[in-house]
């Protein structure tokens, strides 16, 4: 059976995965780039740009592992963008732009399923409605017998995690306080019982916590 995984996902000492006020221009909202900027000086990150340098140390490290053996991608509606309700723009596709990094089939969970989006360089983007249980099984068929990654935000892994559903979790704990967003951890006590934790702090000051199935 293929293994569900979480990579790179960024909270602050707060558990706020993600700031308040999303709109087209602040993806994060009110948190801009603070959670994320560890990875943005990364190897991998340049890499996935089409640059090239970047910082290959221990946060490097943990970064690369977010493509190897990934066949699909499950998100949230709003990682792919900050419409709500019923959608009124089917032309823009993503804050990735015509080549997005996926390169794979993505699920993206909404209650207002729209036409599949085919994109350059592997990428597809289906809209479907259901259970965590229910997507599961149509990425993981889609997958051809790969890892999926549940790629964000904090409601759809929270969402997979109550359903016990995740495998190996990579959680980046960066020290800011936001405040307000959207917590991580919401409904999710005793859930360290379920993994082996180990953690490592880098010297961007960020720490790195692995929750794998024993």
């Amino acid at each position: 059976m293929s293994l569900v995984r979480v990579h790179n996902f960024s909270v602050s000492l707060d558990g706020y995965g993600t700031g308040e006020g999303q709109s087209l221009e602040a993806p994060f909202g009110h948190a801009g780039d603070r959670l994320h900027s560890w990875f943005f000086h990364t190897h991998t990150f340049r890499a996935m740009q089409g640059g090239e340098g970047g910082e290959t140390g221990v946060d490097d490290a943990m970064a690369r592992a977010w493509g190897d053996g990934i066949g699909a991608e499950i998100m949230g509606r709003n990682k792919f963008g900050p419409q709500r309700g019923p959608w009124q723009d089917h032309e823009w596709n993503g804050w990735w732009g015509p080549h997005p990094v996926f390169r794979t089939p993505v699920f993206v969970l909404t209650h207002h399923p729209r036409p599949t989006v085919e994109m350059a360089g592997g990428t597809t983007f289906h809209f479907v409605d259901g259970s965590p249980q229910e997507v599961l099984a149509l990425a993981r068929e889609a997958a051809g017998g790969l890892d999926v990654r549940i790629g964000g935000g904090p409601s759809t892994v929270r969402a997979f995690l109550a359903a016990d559903l995740v495998d190996h979790l990579h959680v980046v704990v960066v020290p800011v306080l936001l405040g307000r967003g959207e917590r991580l951890w919401d409904g999710l006590e005793g859930l360290e019982k379920r993994f082996r934790i180990e953690s490592v702090t880098s010297p961007s000051r960020v720490t790195h916590l692995t929750f794998t199935r024993p």
